[in-house]
C-alpha cells in the first residue's frame, strides 16, 4: 500500500512533466498503435492539460525525459532501441537523447575521488582540471595528469600502463537512491501494464525493466565499466585500426574510473575528417570491420557507439569511449545473424524466412512462404540505391509492423545490436551518403561463415570432439564398467533378469550408451 501510494505521487508528477512537454500525447499514441489504451494517460491529459511543446513528438518526450532525470534519461535511451513501440523517427529522436544534466561541483568530484581511491589529489595526479568535459546522466567526466613517477601502492614502477594524460569518470553523488527510486515506480508500472494490457505482453515489460535495471546497477559499478573496457581492449591487441584506452586500475574503484585519454576528431565530422587527410571511405571500411569484429568474431560489442563516443586519431584509427553498456552474442546467435544477414545481401527471402524461425524469433506456426513475402515487400525496394535516396525509419517502421502479423518475439540483446547498427548507418550517411556501409561488411561475414560454417570448421569441430572424447574416454569406460557389474548382479527368484551372466539388454544399453557418446 505505501509503496503503490509513494509511486502514484511520483507518478502525477512526471504525468505533469510530461504534459508540459507536450509529451503525453505521443505516449498514448505509441499505445493506440498496438492496439492498446492507458486510461492514466487519458486522465493526465484531462488533468494537466496536453501542453504545447516544440518539435517533433519524440523530441517532446526526449525533453521531458531530459527534466525528469537520471533514470528516465536512461529509460529513454533504451527507448530508443524499440521501434516496435515507438515507431522509427520518434526512436531515432530518442536516440539523440545524450547526458543533458548539469554538472556536479568539482569539490564534490575531489571529495568522492579521495573517499574512494584514500588519497590526495595532489597524490594520485600531477594536475587535475576542476572543470568536467562532459555531465553524463550517471557520472561525469574531468581530465587529469597523472605524475611522472609512480606515486601510489600498486602502481607499476617501470613499464606503467598508463602515462601522462587520463579521464577520471566519477559517480554522481546520491545516483543509486535515485535510480531505485524511479526503478521501482517503472517495474510498478510495468507490472500493472502486464495485468491490464494482454496486447502489450508480448513486449514482455516487465522483463524489459527489469533488464533496464540490471544494466543501470552495472553501469554505477565503475569497476564492471572498467573489466568492460579491458577485455574489449584485449580483443583488439595488435589491431592498427582500433583503440580502446587502457585503464589505470590503482585509480580506479566503484564509484570512480581512469583510463588513458583519447584524442582525435569525431567521427561524424566530416570536414574535420577531410581538414585532417582523413580518407572518408577508409574510415568507414575500417568502421564496418571493427563492428562486425566485435559482433561476429568476439561477441561481446560497445553497446552505445554514438559519434560522441568514437574519435578518429591521426593515425585514421578509430577510437571509443564510455563502456557502460555492453552487448554479447553467443555462437548460435552470430551464426543465426549471419545467415541473416547473407540471406538478406543476396535477396533469398525464402532462406530468411526459416532462419527466423529456426532461430526462434518467429514461431514454427507461422507461414514460411507469408513471411518470405513480407520480407521481400520490405527489403526489396532498398536494393541498388545508395543512403541518402532510402528512408531507413520507413524500412525498420515496415519491419517492425511484422511483429504483431507473425507474433515476432525480438530478444533485448539483438534491440541493442539494432540500436548500434542504426547509428552506424547514421554516421555512414553523415560522412558518405552514396556509400552503402554494409556492403564493405558482407566479405567480412563471408569470410566468417566460411571460418566457423565450411568444411574445414565442421572437420575442425568433429576433431576437437573427438580428442575431448578421447580424454573423457577412461572415465566413460570406468562407469559402464560399473554398471555392467551393477547389471549383472544376481536377482531374486521372482526377478525378471536371467538368472547367469549379464543379459542380452545390458549390453544392448552399454552399446547404445558408447554410440551415442561417440557419435554426438
Amino acid at each position: 500500500m505505501i509503496r503503490s501510494l509513494r509511486n502514484l505521487i511520483r507518478l502525477l508528477r512526471v504525468a505533469h512533466i510530461l504534459a508540459r512537454h507536450g509529451a503525453l500525447a505521443p505516449l498514448a499514441d505509441a499505445l493506440e498503435a498496438v492496439g492498446a489504451r492507458s486510461t492514466f494517460l487519458d486522465f493526465a491529459k484531462l488533468l494537466f492539460g496536453r501542453g504545447r511543446g516544440s518539435g517533433r513528438p519524440g523530441e517532446r518526450l526526449a525533453a521531458a525525459l531530459a527534466e525528469l532525470g537520471p533514470a528516465f534519461i536512461k529509460l529513454g535511451q533504451m527507448l530508443s532501441t524499440r521501434t516496435d513501440l515507438l515507431g522509427a523517427q520518434a526512436a531515432a529522436d530518442l536516440s539523440t537523447l545524450q547526458d543533458r544534466l548539469p554538472p556536479f561541483s568539482s569539490s564534490i568530484a575531489r571529495a568522492t575521488i579521495e573517499a574512494e581511491l584514500g588519497r590526495p589529489i595532489s597524490v594520485l595526479f600531477a594536475s587535475f582540471d576542476d572543470r568536467p568535459v562532459s555531465a553524463a546522466s550517471i557520472a561525469q567526466v574531468h581530465f587529469a595528469v597523472l605524475p611522472p613517477q609512480p606515486s601510489i601502492e600498486g602502481e607499476p614502477e617501470n613499464g606503467a600502463k598508463v602515462t601522462g594524460e587520463v579521464a577520471v569518470k566519477i559517480l554522481r553523488p546520491g545516483i543509486e537512491h535515485a535510480f531505485r527510486r524511479d526503478v521501482d515506480l517503472l517495474r510498478w508500472l510495468a507490472e500493472i501494464v502486464e495485468k491490464t494490457q494482454p496486447r502489450l505482453r508480448r513486449f514482455r515489460p516487465v522483463e524489459a525493466i527489469e533488464s533496464f535495471a540490471r544494466q543501470v546497477e552495472f553501469e554505477m559499478d565503475l569497476r564492471l565499466e572498467a573489466a568492460a573496457a579491458d577485455e574489449l581492449g584485449h580483443n583488439f591487441i595488435g589491431d592498427p585500426t582500433y583503440r580502446v584506452p587502457k585503464i589505470d586500475w590503482p585509480r580506479s574503484a566503484r564509484r570512480v574510473l581512469t583510463q588513458e585519454r583519447l584524442t582525435g576528431i569525431r567521427m561524424d565530422d566530416r570536414a574535420a575528417l577531410l581538414a585532417a587527410g582523413q580518407d572518408i571511405d577508409q574510415v568507414l571500411t575500417r568502421a564496418a570491420a571493427i563492428f562486425f569484429k566485435q559482433a561476429f568474431r568476439d561477441g561481446f560489442f560497445h553497446g552505445d557507439q554514438h559519434p560522441g563516443n568514437m574519435v578518429v586519431d591521426e593515425e585514421g584509427r578509430i577510437g571509443a569511449v564510455d563502456f557502460g553498456i555492453m552487448g554479447r552474442l553467443d555462437k548460435q546467435t552470430r551464426i543465426y545473424l549471419a545467415d541473416m544477414l547473407l540471406g538478406l545481401l543476396e535477396r533469398d527471402y525464402r532462406r530468411l524466412a526459416e532462419i527466423h524461425i529456426a532461430a526462434g524469433i518467429v514461431p514454427e506456426t507461422e507461414s514460411r512462404d507469408m513471411l518470405a513475402q513480407a520480407l521481400r515487400a520490405i527489403a526489396e525496394p532498398v536494393f541498388g540505391r545508395p543512403l541518402n535516396e532510402i528512408s531507413f525509419a520507413r524500412l525498420l517502421g515496415q519491419l517492425f509492423q511484422l511483429a504483431e502479423t507473425f507474433d515476432m518475439q525480438v530478444p533485448p540483446h539483438l534491440l541493442l545490436l539494432q540500436k548500434n547498427m542504426l547509428m552506424a548507418e547514421g554516421v555512414s550517411r553523415q560522412l558518405n551518403p552514396d556509400l552503402n556501409i554494409w556492403t564493405l561488411a558482407q566479405p567480412l561475414i563471408e569470410e566468417w561463415m566460411r571460418e566457423n560454417r565450411g568444411p574445414e570448421a565442421r572437420v575442425a569441430e568433429a576433431v576437437a570432439g573427438g580428442v575431448a572424447l578421447m580424454r573423457r574416454l577412461p572415465r566413460l569406460l570406468t562407469a559402464l564398467e560399473k554398471a555392467a557389474d551393477r547389471m549383472a548382479e544376481p536377482k531374486p527368484p521372482s526377478s525378471l533378469a536371467a538368472p547367469l551372466g549379464t543379459p542380452w539388454w545390458a549390453w544392448a544399453v552399454l552399446a547404445l550408451a558408447l554410440g551415442v557418446a561417440l557419435f554426438r
